[in-house]
């Protein structure tokens, strides 16, 4: 029983500390059934993945903003 526990216990450190999953892609794929993926970083990416499933790509609003390369 103390195993049990013990393993909860780091499970759920583990957990809490972990890196969150992100999807802060550049574009968003949108499609008809209301479900988006806005895990792009380029519009070709994005068309790609919609292409022959019906759908559209849109800039992510939510997407933290790129520096540029000189």
């Amino acid at each position: 029983m103390r195993a049990i526990a013990a393993l909860a216990i780091l499970f759920s450190l583990f957990f809490a500390f972990s890196k969150e999953a992100r999807a802060d892609g550049t574009w968003c794929a949108r499609y008809p059934e209301g479900a988006s993926n806005c895990g792009f970083y380029s519009f070709a990416q994005c068309q790609a993945t919609v292409s022959g499933r019906g759908g559209f790509c849109e800039q992510n609003g939510m997407s933290p903003p790129r520096q540029r390369r000189r």
